[in-house]
């Protein structure tokens, strides 16, 4: 579902802020695999996203999405393809406007628009079976404006938003990491019950080793803009935090230096 080959990226080429950002990145995702993605600050983890998602060329290599070599092509053409969760809650919704209206946009996503009436009650209604799934009493509020909702319930409402029409790809970067615990844990438990209804393949970035070990069916670790280790089936299941410290400090030469990721529980 996912090929990156050989992708690199480097900001401020040629400049006393030059930063080689992803070194030869070369990964391969099949249908239905979900990915947790570790990795200290600057690592490349982000990067990686951005790259798939089309927010900034890469300098070299392919990105192939279900068989499509979408290596060159803009940011809103991937978005046919691609859902996405961003870390800051604020992104991936539009404050001014309605729940339903947030929810409609998501659903026309990649779709031609006429001149029709714009939501009509079947669509209300299917609307409101969806966000009652997530338990947040939003299928009550959806003429709400979404700036009144919380962070949380923000977040929540992107995730749907992400994955009303089944994306080839769901791209999750940190997506909790601005939530407080209880409210962190209820989009997590959203999360792996959405993916695993609609077995969509995903990439999650996060800063929590527990949850990176807990969740999803293969971990990937990055240094430098590399990926250093690449885990699935049984061994994953049986690794420990200090296991990926060990693993981490073998292979890249140098101790983890992110103390929120070593002390999240």
């Amino acid at each position: 579902m996912l090929v990156l080959e050989n992708v690199r990226k480097t900001f401020n080429k040629g400049t006393v802020n030059e930063k080689k950002a992803l070194n030869g990145i070369n990964l391969h995702l099949n249908p239905g695999d979900f990915v947790t993605v570790i990795g200290g600050n600057g690592a490349g983890k982000s990067t990686m996203l951005n790259m798939i998602a089309g927010v900034y060329p890469i300098d070299s290599g392919r990105i192939i999405i279900d068989g499509d070599n979408v290596s060159r092509e803009k940011e809103h053409r991937r978005a046919r393809c691609i859902g996405r969760v961003f870390q800051d809650p604020m992104k991936g919704t539009c404050a001014n406007m309605e729940i339903e209206e947030n929810l409609a946009l998501a659903l026309r996503r990649g779709k031609s628009r006429g001149l029709g009436w714009g939501i009509r009650k079947r669509e209300k209604d299917f609307y409101r079976d969806q966000l009652a799934q997530l338990d947040l009493g939003l299928q009550t509020r959806m003429t709400s404006k979404v700036g009144l909702l919380s962070g949380g319930q923000r977040q929540a409402l992107t995730l749907l938003m992400a994955t009303l029409q089944k994306p080839k790809l769901l791209l999750l970067d940190e997506h909790t990491a601005a939530l407080d615990p209880k409210t962190a844990k209820k989009v997590l438990d959203l999360t792996q019950k959405i993916v695993a209804e609609q077995q969509l393949t995903t990439l999650m970035v996060t800063h929590n080793m527990r949850d990176a070990i807990n969740i999803g069916n293969r971990l990937i670790m990055m240094h430098d803009g590399r990926i250093i280790y690449d885990v699935a089936g049984e061994e994953k299941k049986h690794l420990t935090v200090e296991d990926l410290l060990k693993k981490f400090e073998t292979v890249s030469g140098e101790e983890f230096a992110n103390d929120r990721m070593m002390l999240t529980d």
